[in-house]
């Protein structure tokens, strides 16, 4: 292990952006033996499009996790009954390209293409509407084609699974999905902290049911939750992918430490780095996680590395901002859609503030209680904001209220509604603030 890290650097996409330039001209054995079966084309949380090989052996890194964490639902629960009915995949075009010879699409669209036959009859919507560009077109459709089925489970990112409820009540007139699919009893999510959106989707189904949490990336197949009654999620060790992680305080740092699975502690929060057998050699794939279980390896994701606010040295990350939000909402019983965070840092006048954008259900009657109890739990999280806002560094944050659909109508204008995009939790700089002035009042 001490010669393979003295002999390979840790890279970012973007350092390795020059081999995957000489893969897509056609050259082969760059990153791994021969060419790529397929690129997983990411649209990039924190970048531009990212071009991800997948190779004969690291196919069914995606594939079989896939199928255990169904299996392993089945086993842990008792509860086989989802798979007698029907079960929608909302995913992305499985439509693909031709990149000099490899398959070049969306990863859910290259997964839909290896769903297993036994599940193919029970598979929806359809190949045809599947490979609908426009969202609300395609969303529209998938209503059409599941209105008079027996659904069973829903499988999807949680705003655009609760787009498909809304749209689906709206055409009933039904006020849950329980009245419209009376046995619906499964949901599994992933790409983003489901406790933001947990209330109102329960609320929209009309009870809580079983769910599980995966963490599928376009380079590979990270984790998935094992245990109806833990939240962390059974890391995919021994499954093509060699991890790594680095104290997320030290990333950027040359000098950073690495460790290994034997290394980690409980608590922390680390950047992963992956290995794999696709040609990702060391690669920071941008993702910071928190072990809640070391036997065996369960983690939270708990963020993004270019996702936080530290505009004054505080270092506010995801996980902070989606727990406060939540004990907010708890407290109001308040329901979010979307939010995201944002700091001023030169205000018209007074001090410099970090910015809530929220959307919600029902604007809290006392909007300023509202955003005190947030404030209040970020200082009980975060020491160094603690210090900004009491050494007069800061002032409390400040709510602002998006309009209903702003995020929705946001992303729509940007081309980015629906598939696998997703709105950033934080940002250091005002870019995201600013095409979000025409959504508030």
């Amino acid at each position: 292990y001490q010669q393979f890290t003295e002999q390979v650097p840790l890279r970012t996409y973007e350092e390795f952006e020059p081999f995957i330039h000489r893969i897509k001209a056609g050259e082969e054995n760059v990153l791994w033996p021969g060419k790529p079966i397929y690129f997983a084309k990411s649209s990039g949380t924190t970048s531009g499009a990212k071009y991800l090989p997948i190779s004969k052996q690291s196919i069914s890194n995606h594939i079989n996790t896939a199928r255990n964490a169904l299996l392993n639902y089945i086993t842990t629960t008792g509860s086989n009954q989802f798979v007698d009915g029907k079960m929608i995949f909302l995913s992305g075009s499985p439509e693909m390209e031709n990149t000099n010879g490899i398959l070049t699409g969306r990863l859910s669209g290259i997964v839909n293409h290896h769903v297993p036959k036994y599940l193919r009859s029970n598979q929806l919507p359809s190949y045809q509407t599947n490979c609908i560009e426009d969202w609300e077109t395609k969303l529209d459709k998938i209503v059409d084609e599941t209105l008079d089925e027996d659904l069973r489970l829903i499988s999807g990112i949680p705003p655009w699974v609760q787009m498909y409820f809304d749209k689906l009540l709206e055409r009933t007139g039904k006020k849950t999905v329980m009245e419209v699919f009376p046995n619906f009893q499964f949901l599994v999510y992933g790409g983003v902290n489901f406790e933001p959106y947990r209330k109102k989707l329960f609320a929209t189904i009309g009870k809580e049911i079983n769910s599980i949490e995966t963490y599928p990336a376009s380079e590979g197949f990270i984790a998935f939750q094992d245990n109806q009654n833990d939240s962390g999620l059974l890391l995919n060790i021994d499954r093509g992918i060699f991890f790594e992680f680095i104290d997320s305080r030290e990333i950027g740092n040359e000098n950073a430490n690495t460790l290994t699975l034997q290394q980690v502690e409980t608590g922390k929060n680390y950047a992963i780095i992956l290995t794999t057998n696709a040609g990702l050699w060391r690669y920071i794939i941008g993702d910071t996680v928190k072990f809640v279980s070391l036997k065996p390896y369960r983690v939270i994701v708990t963020g993004r590395i270019k996702h936080f606010i530290s505009a004054f040295g505080e270092h506010v990350i995801a996980e902070e901002v989606e727990q406060a939000m939540k004990a907010a909402c708890d407290l109001c019983n308040v329901q979010t859609i979307e939010f995201t965070v944002a700091p001023q840092v030169n205000p018209d006048h007074g001090l410099p503030y970090h910015e809530w954008f929220v959307e919600f259900v029902t604007v809290p009657e006392d909007l300023q209680k509202f955003s005190s109890l947030i404030d209040q739990e970020m200082q009980q999280q975060n020491i160094y904001y603690s210090d900004l806002i009491k050494g007069n560094v800061l002032k409390p944050l400040v709510v602002s209220v998006i309009n209903q659909n702003g995020f929705r109508d946001m992303m729509k204008a940007e081309g980015k509604l629906g598939g696998q995009n997703k709105v950033p939790r934080l940002s250091n700089d005002r870019k995201l603030a600013e095409r979000l002035k025409e959504y508030y009042s």
